[in-house]
C-alpha cells in the first residue's frame, strides 16, 4: 500500500508484478483451475505403508507435533523409508548419475539450476545413454533457474531426444511475467524405488572442491529407498501437467520388505496450496521441541512471527543454535539477516558464523529425533512465493547423524556475540536495516 501511495503511478504496477499477497492469489487461482489435476490413475496399496494411530509410534513423544502436521500437510506418514545422508557433489552426483545409470522403467529429474557446464554435461550424457537403453525420461527444469547458465540446458536435453518441461516461462505476455511463483524443488526419482531430493541444484559449484571456474560451496541431498517415494512421484507428475499438460503413467514398486526403519513425510509447499505447509511445520516443531533446536540455512530471514516463535523456544529453555555462512553468496541476504540478529541475539538464541566454502546446507534438526531436510529455506521466498519440496523424518538414528554433522560444522564456526552486532557501525546498521526493508521477497 506505501508503495501504491508514494510511486502513484508506478506503485501500482510494481505491486502487479511482485505484490507478496497478489502473486499467492493468482497462484490460488491456478490450482482451483485445475492447473495442477493431473489425469493419470494413481493405484498402490497405500495402507500397507501408512503408520496409523493405533501404532506405538503414536504413543510417544511425536504426537504433539504430528498433529499439526497431518492437519496441514495432507499427505501420509509413511514407514519403511531408508536415508541416506549425501555431503556436497562429490558423493550426491555420484549416487545420483549411478541411479540413473541403473534405471531401467523411468526417471524423473526436477531441479531449479541445472547448468550447462561439465557437471550439467555429464548428467545429460547419462540421461541420454539411459534413454538409450529404452528408460523413459522427463526432466522439468524452472524457467528462471535456467538463467543461471549462459547456455539453457534444455536445448541440450532437446537435442538427446528428452522430454523437457520449463516451468512458468517467463515471456513479454500479461500472464507470463512470473518472476516470483519459481519451482524450487530439487527431485530425482529412478525406476519409483530409489529418490533423491535435498537443496543440491545440478552444477559444477556444488563440489567442495569446484569443477572448472568458480568458488566452491558445501551441501547436502538425501538418497531415499521406500514408500514416501511414491509420494515424490505424485508431487512431480502434478508438476508435469502444471507445466506441459500431459499426465504421466504410473509406476510404483511394492517395497516388501521395507528397506529401512525411518518414518516420512512428504511435504511439497508452494503458493497455490491454502496453508503455508512448511512455515506451519516449523513453527509446530518449534513448539513442540524439549531440548534443542539445531538450524542451519544459506537465506536465514523468518518474518516476525517466526522471530516470535523462536525467541519463544529459547525463553522456555529450549538450546536453539543457527549456522549462517560467514559470506553469502546474495550479499543483500547476509545484510537483512545481520538487521535481526540482535533481538534474537538478545533472547538467548546462539549464531554461527560457517568459514568458506558457502554453505548452501538446509537442515532442521530437533531434540536429536527429529529432521526436516529438503529445498526450503528460512525466508519469505520459499516459506511463501516458491514451491519447495521438503521431507519429515521421525528417525533417531538419522536426526542424530544430522545433528552430529551440525556439532561438526558449529566446532570450527565463529560465534555471533550481542554486543559485536551492536557494535556495527552507523552506516552498515543503515544499510542492513535497509536491505531487510525487502525480505519479503529475498
Amino acid at each position: 500500500m506505501f508503495t501504491c501511495l508514494v510511486l502513484l503511478g508506478m506503485g501500482p504496477c510494481l505491486y502487479w508484478l511482485f505484490g507478496v499477497n497478489r502473486i499467492r492469489t493468482h497462484a490460488k487461482k491456478m490450482n482451483r483451475l485445475g492447473y495442477w489435476r493431473h489425469g493419470s490413475k494413481i493405484s498402490y496399496d497405500e495402507k500397507r505403508y501408512l503408520v496409523t494411530e493405533r501404532d506405538p509410534f503414536y504413543s510417544n513423544e511425536y504426537r504433539g507435533l504430528l498433529n499439526v502436521s497431518e492437519r496441514v500437510v495432507g499427505k501420509p506418514l509413511l514407514q519403511g523409508n531408508k536415508i541416506e545422508i549425501l555431503h556436497n557433489g562429490e558423493e550426491a552426483y555420484t549416487c545420483m548419475l549411478d541411479a540413473i545409470a541403473k534405471a531401467k522403467k523411468f526417471i524423473y529429474l526436477s531441479t531449479y539450476i541445472f547448468d550447462s557446464d561439465e557437471t550439467g554435461m555429464k548428467f545429460v550424457r547419462a540421461l541420454s545413454e539411459a534413454k538409450g537403453r529404452d528408460v523413459r525420461i522427463w526432466v522439468l527444469v524452472d524457467s528462471f533457474g535456467e538463467y543461471y547458465s549462459p547456455k539453457p540446458i534444455s536445448r541440450y536435453l532437446k537435442m538427446n531426444g528428452i522430454e523437457v518441461g520449463r516451468f512458468l516461462p517467463i515471456s513479454p505476455s500479461l500472464n507470463s511475467l512470473h518472476f516470483n511463483l519459481r519451482n524450487h524443488r530439487k527431485l530425482l526419482i529412478a525406476d519409483g524405488d530409489i529418490g533423491f531430493t535435498g537443496g543440491m541444484n545440478i552444477r559444477g559449484s556444488n563440489y567442495e572442491t569446484p569443477k572448472g571456474n568458480g568458488k566452491g560451496m558445501t551441501d547436502l541431498h538425501f538418497k531415499i529407498e521406500g514408500p514416501v517415494i511414491s509420494e515424490f512421484q505424485k508431487v512431480f507428475m502434478e508438476d508435469w501437467y502444471f507445466t506441459r499438460k500431459e499426465s504421466l503413467p504410473w509406476d510404483a514398486p511394492i517395497f516388501e520388505p521395507f528397506p529401512g526403519r525411518s518414518v516420512c513425510r512428504a511435504v511439497s509447499g508452494g503458493p497455490n496450496e491454502d496453508f503455508e505447509k512448511i512455515n506451519w511445520i516449523l513453527m509446530g516443531a518449534l513448539a513442540w521441541a524439549q531440548k534443542r533446536i539445531q538450524i542451519m540455512t544459506p537465506y536465514f530471514l523468518p518474518d516476525r512471527v517466526m522471530v516470535a516463535a523462536l525467541n519463544m523456544a529459547s525463553l522456555r529453555g529450549v538450546q536453539v543454535e543457527v549456522i549462517l555462512p560467514l559470506v553469502n553468496n546474495l550479499p543483500f541476504v547476509g545484510w537483512a539477516n545481520r538487521a535481526i540478529l540482535g533481538e534474537m541475539l538478545e533472547h538467548g538464541i546462539k549464531f554461527y558464523y560457517q568459514p568458506a566454502p558457502f554453505s548452501h546446507s538446509k537442515t532442521f534438526v530437533v531434540d536429536g529425533s527429529y529432521a526436516l531436510v529438503g529445498s526450503s529455506n528460512w525466508d519469505a521466498r520459499s516459506l511463501r512465493l516458491n514451491f519447495e519440496l521438503d521431507l519429515e523424518i521421525y528417525d533417531p538414528i538419522t536426526a542424530r547423524e544430522l545433528s552430529k554433522h551440525f556439532d561438526g560444522i558449529k566446532s570450527r564456526s565463529k560465534g555471533i556475540t550481542f554486543e559485536e552486532v551492536n557494535s556495527d557501525p552507523l552506516p552498515v546498521k543503515l544499510r542492513n536495516s535497509f536491505a531487510n526493508l525487502f525480505a519479503p521477497y529475498l
